[in-house]
């Protein structure tokens, strides 16, 4: 187990650190976040199991502890897994949500409280996700993506905190920000992004997996907790 953790984890995060690193790549948070050494990654075994939920919730415990304890923008905790590579567009979603779900039922059972700001029903245009009391907005990638951007030797999550968001818009950055992504990302994918919207005008659940979605669509996620 020890030699296998120690092996993946340092070829897995090669392989994203050289994936955000590619000129094409448009993300450019991403990017800000590597060169600040802000971007963590953690090696799991497979997106379409329950293996490794524990260290990932654990994970994301102690990267939302940390932010609280020295805010700064461009930070994302990625979860990369060794596979399946085979999955496609519908098995990834299926795959990802399954992940969330136990996620955020873990976060339930370890007593942590849901962010406040933002809401835990998938159909409301101002939800988000919530780990450690803290928000956040998932980005999946895997081989068989649509989207190029979204494209990437394996299945991963990659975990961007709600509030960084929030603070590129105090700080008047967000929408030339948001648009220099967009930009990049046509001329990579020759169009834009049909998914992408601004957190309040659409569930960003419908963005997660990176699938093109009908209006009809909804989740395979209920929030266990209770308060909210």
């Amino acid at each position: 187990m020890f030699s296998w953790a120690s092996e993946a984890q340092g070829a897995l995060e090669a392989m994203m650190y050289a994936h955000v690193d590619a000129r094409a790549f448009p993300c450019v948070g991403a990017k800000a976040a590597m060169a600040r050494g802000t971007l963590q990654v953690l090696a799991c075994r497979a997106i379409d199991s329950a293996w490794d939920d524990v260290r990932i919730h654990d994970g994301l415990l102690h990267f939302a502890s940390a932010y609280r304890d020295d805010p700064g923008l461009y930070r994302s905790f990625a979860v990369v897994f060794e596979g399946p590579g085979t999955l496609d567009e519908a098995g990834f979603e299926a795959a990802l949500w399954a992940r969330v779900q136990s996620l955020s039922d873990k976060d339930v059972w370890r007593g942590q409280e849901y962010d406040a700001r933002v809401s835990p029903d998938p159909a409301n245009p101002h939800f988000s996700l919530s780990f450690g009391g803290e928000a956040f907005f998932i980005v999946g990638l895997h081989p068989h993506a649509s989207r190029p951007a979204r494209r990437f030797a394996r299945p991963a999550m990659v975990f961007n905190l709600h509030d960084q968001f929030e603070t590129l818009r105090a700080d008047g950055k967000y929408e030339s920000m948001r648009e220099k992504i967009m930009v990049r990302d046509e001329a990579l994918a020759g169009s834009r992004n049909p998914m992408l919207a601004r957190h309040g005008e659409a569930s960003e659940a419908r963005q997660y997996s990176g699938r093109v979605v009908d209006e009809g669509w909804s989740p395979p996620f209920a929030y266990g907790g209770s308060g909210k």
